[in-house]
């Protein structure tokens, strides 16, 4: 509900709120201006002074004004002819012309009301709500993605037009509130929607008849300094009962122009100075640094926006385009889908359809959007969740788990989860497993036992369809082709073999970054930008499935650069492995924020494996700060797989590796990276305390091995690497 109420506001009003904010920042700058062009009153000096020098002057004064940010103004009639002028408030002399700044007129009548007058109003006003319910339900979700208020600054992950957009989000999005609120407020107040809340100065009962009296003798303007005035109205000449009206920022007074004396005073109501203060926070004036504050908050608006539209455009991208989808309302099977990359959405399309064909109504949504009110009509759940990560919730699955766990009761509806993975991987099916268990600890009622399909299986999914079939008593067959990812065409550019000596052979090979429109280097589509640890799609020939290997290049460096091994009966490792340079071969990027070095200071343990070295390389390459970087480095022979012997040299040379240990499992004195990590354990606690974040990439023996070692190196020091990944500062890549 938040998401939505976030999301079309910000797509229906982006235009208007984008001019609504540019021009508010670009007003920002006029009140800090003129506070600092204003002439400044000589130090002590009182009302009456002023009055005296401005009416020597000028004869025939009507009115004196000073405005927020300091600059006083008179006007007056000199034999007929009206004038005024900017003063300089210790001569009373003309320091300028008070005619406004034409550029400023004209941002304010765009900013106000586009050149519309009243109309106009209205549409900006609707901007200003737009503006304020995207600033309150940015600020819910921004509090919902980094895990509570109190975390509001918490380390993000993810693509990075989600993490730019929430960065900008945390500075101005109270900003933003504030000045949308405001500018309610003051529309309301235009169209007379607000009470007043003004008192009038109450007529005086006796005026002295008199005229002339000395403008510098007048008590009640001598003892009022200059920084406390508004407004010095005079009386209108030749009208003796006519008295002067002194307002203040702090009450209005009446002023008998014979005598001097002070005829009457009313003090600013609760209410005027509640519609003041608004006043000040929306344009500035009178808090000019406040005023550059938000409008340089403003200038986040359109930055947020475009992002924001990237975000949604990715996630439609994400999702298949889903015809005859039933309402909510009226849907017999709700399916829900939890997917990262966007495949899991095509097997729960292919189910949705055979259940159309079987009679069913049937209604496809995300797991995010999971609320059990909506589908008062469902006879049953159907979740096909993929797992991001180490067991962690992809990307359409996000506070599923927390919405379960909020729920009165589980729906009366029963459920079936089917998990999507590759069983190489430790954590396969977890996240799945994780809603199952949910699901069962809420007394849900099951459909089916959980299932699973490993690596896009369409005999997997065709098998479990088959049970579901059965379960619901209608024949069902479930002919998934997964759909093919788009690709490109990269080319082999040079290759580094290694492993021939220990009948494991392995190369690092470098493919040249393909040609890329400028749009698509806006936006960071394709493989216009990446990091280390991003992972390359590689379709192999004769297959829809996509085998994944992690980047040992940046997209800074100009190439893309992957280790692979040759495993036995593998098809995609075996026909990488036969490409010589000049070979084609068909690929694409997959962000993996999740085990990204970033750019901080803090030191780095690099611990990998055999080509699981690939990425850590990629992160040394790119340690242009030269941040202490420490790499554990385990292989089978030092004089045979040594990946990246000469590029590790130079790199430490150059500073960009602080140091590194190897471990040879063949050899002399065999031993594995375990044994090194023991070896060094009080170095390695001594990094950890002060901060160090540990990195750990290759296969999952290798990094079970590892962790249990590091539990045992950590134990003394009240540490476990769990506590380590709670805080962002234990990432693995395993394979």
């Amino acid at each position: 509900m938040i998401r939505a109420l976030h999301r079309w506001p910000g797509l229906l009003a982006l235009a208007l709120v984008t001019v609504l904010a540019l021009s508010g920042a670009a007003l920002s700058v006029f009140p800090a201006a003129e506070r600092l062009s204003a002439p400044r009153p000589v130090a002590g000096q009182g009302v009456a002074d002023l009055a005296a020098r401005v009416a020597a002057a000028h004869p025939g004064l009507e009115e004196i004004r000073r405005s927020p940010s300091g600059t006083i103004t008179a006007w007056w009639f000199d034999g007929g002819t009206p004038g005024s002028a900017v003063i300089d408030p210790a001569t009373g002399a003309d320091a300028g012309s008070a005619d406004p700044n034409p550029v400023e007129r004209w941002l304010t009548n765009l900013h106000r009301s586009l050149f519309l007058d009243d109309a106009g109003r209205l549409v900006m006003a609707a901007g200003a709500a737009a503006l304020l319910v995207l600033s309150l339900s940015g600020a819910a979700l921004v509090a919902r993605r980094a895990g509570g208020w109190r975390h509001w600054f918490a380390r993000l992950r993810g693509p990075w037009p989600g993490r730019l957009h929430v960065e900008m989000a945390r500075v101005a999005v109270f900003g933003l509130a504030l000045s949308g609120a405001t500018a309610l407020w003051m529309t309301a107040s235009t169209f007379d929607l607000l009470p007043d809340g003004a008192l009038r100065p109450a007529a005086p009962a006796l005026v002295s008849g008199q005229t002339d009296f000395p403008l510098d003798r007048m008590a009640a303007l001598r003892d009022m300094p200059v920084e406390s005035l508004r407004k010095l109205s005079f009386p209108f000449e030749g009208d003796a009962q006519d008295v002067f009206t002194l307002s203040t920022e702090t009450g209005t007074g009446l002023i008998d122009q014979g005598t001097g004396e002070l005829l009457s005073w009313t003090g600013l109501t609760a209410w005027q100075q509640v519609s003041e203060t608004i006043y000040m926070l929306h344009t500035g004036q009178g808090a000019a640094v406040l005023g550059l504050v938000l409008g340089l908050m403003a200038l986040g608006v359109p930055a947020m926006g475009a992002t924001g539209a990237l975000v949604w455009a990715a996630g439609r991208r994400g999702r298949p385009r889903l015809r005859d989808n039933a309402p909510a309302a009226r849907a017999q099977t709700v399916i829900l889908v939890g997917s990262e990359g966007g495949s899991t959405w095509g097997f729960a399309a292919t189910l949705a359809r055979a259940l159309r064909e079987a009679g069913q109504a049937v209604h496809l949504a995300p797991m995010s959007a999971f609320d059990p009110a909506r589908h008062p009509r469902a006879e049953r759940f159907l979740i096909l969740a993929a797992t991001y990560g180490e067991g962690d919730a992809p990307a359409s699955a996000k506070w599923f788990l927390d919405r379960l766990a909020g729920l009165a009761a589980a729906p009366q509806a029963p459920l079936a989860v089917l998990g999507f993975g590759d069983r190489s991987f430790p954590a396969f099916c977890a996240f799945a497993a994780k809603v199952e268990r949910a699901a069962r600890a809420r007394g849900w009622a099951s459909l089916l036992p959980m299932d699973t399909v490993d690596r896009q299986s369409p005999q997997d999914f065709a098998r479990w369809g088959r049970a579901l079939g059965t379960a619901l008593g209608v024949p069902l067959e479930l002919d998934h082709q997964p759909a093919r990812p788009a690709a490109e065409s990269l080319t082999l550019i040079s290759r580094r073999d290694y492993g021939a000596e220990v009948q494991a052979p392995t190369a690092i090979l470098r493919l040249a970054l393909p040609k890329a429109g400028l749009w698509a280097r806006i936006a960071g589509r394709g493989l216009t930008r990446f990091e280390a640890g991003d992972l390359l799609g590689i379709l192999p020939e004769g297959s829809a499935v996509p085998r994944f290997y992690s980047v040992a290049s940046g997209s800074r460096d100009g190439f893309i650069e992957i280790a692979v091994k040759r495993h036995p009966g593998g098809l995609c490792s075996g026909q990488l492995l036969s490409l010589e340079p000049g070979d084609r071969v068909q690929a694409f990027l997959r962000r993996n924020p999740g085990f990204h070095a970033g750019r901080g200071r803090a030191a780095l343990i690099l611990i990998g494996a055999g080509t699981g070295i690939g990425p850590l390389a990629g992160f040394i390459r790119a340690n242009d700060r030269r941040r202490p970087v420490h790499l554990f480095f385990g292989m089978r022979h030092p004089d045979s797989d040594f990946l990246y012997e000469r590029d590790l040299a130079a790199w430490h040379a150059d500073g960009r590796l602080a140091r590194l240990t190897t471990a040879a499992s063949r050899g002399a004195r065999p031993h594995y990276v375990q044994d090194a990590l023991r070896a060094e354990a009080a170095q390695v606690i001594e990094a950890i305390r002060k901060g160090a974040r540990v990195m750990v990439c290759g296969g999952r023996d290798m990094a079970q091995g590892v962790a249990c070692t590091l539990e045992d190196i950590l134990a003394p020091a009240g540490l476990t690497p769990a506590m380590l990944k709670e805080r962002g500062r234990y990432a693995e890549d395993v394979y």
